[in-house]
């Protein structure tokens, strides 16, 4: 079995930070998110992956290599442009070959990994298996929609009104015959190739879909707000160290990960937080839920329930929270304008003015 991920889209939910760096990098608790679905791929026994790439190409490389860190062998698949996920799937025709493959998009994220998953498929081996999931908008994903015996009868890409409350997860399982039902099917009103569609070309010709609900945690990190709240939920599973230093002054409660070379001096951390690699925290607050990068300085400033990414500094600023700030980011505070009144006054006016 084999594994297709896709790290190809433009991210631009997570704007201005995805003009500079892929979406499917931007770290959660110091540790992209790309790299959690590339271990689950791993943990579930599949060590021959595809990785479908676009415009961030070389950065996706430089960051997962080879992919021997992972304990996998890496194929890149470009993509000249995001066209869809059935697309995709059209694209690695030569890298999939007739194996069975879970497809993974990169930027989703799955509390307990896709083990179990991948063994069920095994044992049964439908055409394609599903993941759901309730939510209280689906209007944004692709929505399933069951019979009364649970089979999916149909599927529906961003509808407008949704049929059900049940939305596709960002992983999917195939046999080799998801191949005819990608050649099948044309462009949606997007333009782009949707796996809903393709899906549904299976359902329509009597194959074998099956679908798994699933109640634990899911969120596609799409935006700042999701990729926040995921952020949360891995602190809540770190383990306290302090592999850094903290000076006799400072405090440092709950479940707080101090990593190598990081200085906490004259400064409170309240977990769950992590403080990276020689970032230097200095007369400040970091609050819970917050990640901070390698590199960082935070200097007479408070921060909390906030990612800050590598190489970035604040100083000087009272309160920051549920904010993600980017790669060798300044933040300082703003100049005081100088205090002013203006007046146009008539002869003998008497005004009181408060210094």
């Amino acid at each position: 079995m084999k594994a297709l991920v896709l790290s190809g889209g433009a991210g631009t939910r997570l704007r201005p930070i995805t003009h500079t760096s892929a979406k499917q990098l931007v770290p959660v608790a110091n540790k992209p998110v790309l790299f959690y679905g590339l271990e689950a791929i791993a943990d579930a026994g599949i060590t021959d992956v595809g990785i479908v790439v676009g415009d961030t190409a070389e950065e996706i490389r430089e960051a997962v290599g080879d992919g021997s860190r992972f304990g996998i062998q890496v194929t890149y698949i470009p993509q000249d442009a995001p066209q869809g996920l059935a697309h995709a799937v059209l694209i690695s025709r030569d890298f999939l070959g007739d194996d069975d493959f879970v497809m993974y998009l990169g930027d989703n994220f799955i509390v307990g990994g896709i083990t179990g998953l991948v063994d069920g498929f095994r044992d049964a081996r439908p055409d394609a298996q599903i993941l759901l999931t309730k939510v209280p908008d689906p209007r944004a994903f692709g929505v399933a929609e069951l019979d009364e015996e649970g089979r999916v009868i149909g599927l529906e890409e961003k509808p407008e009104v949704p049929k059900s409350d049940l939305a596709l997860v960002g992983v999917y399982l195939f046999t080799p015959a998801v191949h005819e039902a990608v050649r099948s099917i044309g462009p949606s009103r997007r333009g782009e190739l949707e796996i809903t569609h393709a899906i549904q070309w299976l359902i329509d010709q009597k194959h074998d879909v099956h679908s798994t609900t699933i109640s634990g945690y899911w969120k596609d990190t799409g935006n700042v707000t999701d990729m926040l709240e995921v952020n949360r939920a891995v602190l809540e599973t770190v383990d306290p160290c302090e592999d850094g230093t903290s000076d006799e002054v400072s405090e440092i409660i709950g479940r707080v990960r101090i990593e190598t070379g990081a200085q906490v001096v004259r400064s409170r951390i309240v977990g769950p937080a992590i403080i990276g690699a020689g970032t230097v925290i200095s007369d400040a607050y970091i609050g819970p839920y917050t990640s901070v990068s390698e590199g960082c300085r935070i200097e007479d400033s408070e921060i909390e329930y906030s990612i800050v990414l590598r190489g970035s500094s604040i100083t000087g600023v009272r309160r920051i929270a549920a904010s993600l700030i980017g790669r060798g980011v300044e933040v300082t505070p703003s100049p005081r304008s100088p205090a002013a009144h203006r007046l146009v006054l008539g002869d003998h006016s008497k005004v009181q003015i408060s210094s």
